[in-house]
């Protein structure tokens, strides 16, 4: 399928009437070198960032946030492994208790040494507050996944992860 070339010179605007999107169209000129370090950022795959940046320009978020699902879905094992390899626990608030840092590390570990790879959880939509609740309880169940099941769930939540990544590039918060 043909992605449609950008006009030749944008729409005139005023002050009162925002364009479609900067930011869009910032991601969809900026050098590739450049863009590719962005969407390593947002998920550690070579091979989605290079398959990202090649589909520019996109119209709208929407095709964006498509276009990186179809890629996250096309990732093989290896692909899978440089993901998780850039990855690191998220980040709790500072005032989660001692003890629930040495229940999750310890989680953590039992994960690791059972999968072999980091575990990954997009927590986009979970309050800070409840944020090592809700990691911890998931660590214990993804535990009792067979490594089939397991590496499904983990390529779900890379898709999620880079998902939510690239809108908040796009917002300007950064990934």
């Amino acid at each position: 399928m043909a992605i449609p070339s950008p006009p030749s010179s944008p729409p005139e605007r005023t002050r009162d009437t925002p364009g479609p999107s900067a930011p869009l169209e910032h991601f969809n000129t900026v050098p590739a070198d450049e863009i590719r370090h962005t969407l390593l950022s947002c998920l550690h795959s070579h091979r989605w960032a290079t398959r990202i940046a090649a589909h520019r320009p996109y119209p709208n978020l929407d095709s964006l946030l498509a276009a990186s699902d179809e890629a996250a879905y096309d990732l093989t094992p290896g692909d899978l492994a440089e993901a998780l390899a850039g990855e690191t626990l998220p980040v709790l608030p500072d005032d989660t208790y001692g003890a629930a840092h040495m229940a999750l590390a310890a989680a953590h570990a039992a994960y690791e040494a059972r999968f072999g790879h980091q575990f990954v959880i997009c927590l986009d939509r979970v309050p800070p507050s409840e944020a090592a609740d809700q990691l911890l309880a998931a660590i214990r169940s993804r535990l009792t996944n067979d490594p089939e099941e397991e590496r499904v769930v983990t390529a779900e939540e890379l898709r999620r992860l880079a998902r939510g990544r690239l809108v908040s590039h796009l917002r300007g918060a950064g990934p």
